[in-house]
């Protein structure tokens, strides 16, 4: 199918609700419809509803949007260039979770050097690796 977008006059963005997709749907179904008097035009009108289909829940847009490629709209180019570091280098999570790495490997280190391999210790390990896993797995997966 070809832009859903277009096909609806709608500009490419995630910050569509829900509520402006059904409203352009609705405005070219009354136009289109064929049962009008007129017979309307059942082409457009099918291609509107396969591209109201398409876009028609958030997560829906999403994957249409996924779909055309790389953001072309200067608003999310901006927001785009505004998670870059002035170096043009990514940044961002993976820096996070290598200081919490740091952070659970030096508290279990300094248990093991203060109280040697004792049951306590083992008991700071296992509470620095779940703190590590609870608070670090969402820096191991890229937000949206």
């Amino acid at each position: 199918m070809s832009d859903p977008f277009q096909v609806l006059g709608l500009p490419p963005h995630a910050g569509l609700s829900d509520d402006d997709v059904r409203a352009a749907w609705r405005r070219i179904a009354a136009a289109t419809h064929p049962d009008r008097e007129d017979g309307g035009d059942p082409a457009r009108f099918g291609a509107a509803a396969a591209a109201y289909a398409a876009l028609r829940t958030g997560y829906d847009r999403g994957e249409a949007l996924a779909d055309l490629g790389p953001p072309t709209h200067p608003a999310v180019r901006g927001r785009e260039r505004a998670r870059r570091r002035p170096g043009g280098r990514p940044g961002g999570r993976p820096g996070v979770l290598a200081v919490r790495v740091l952070a659970a490997a030096a508290v279990s280190a300094s248990a093991f050097v203060v109280a040697g391999w004792a049951p306590a210790s083992l008991g700071v390990l296992a509470g620095a690796l779940t703190w590590l896993i609870t608070t670090g797995r969402h820096d191991i997966t890229k937000p949206d």
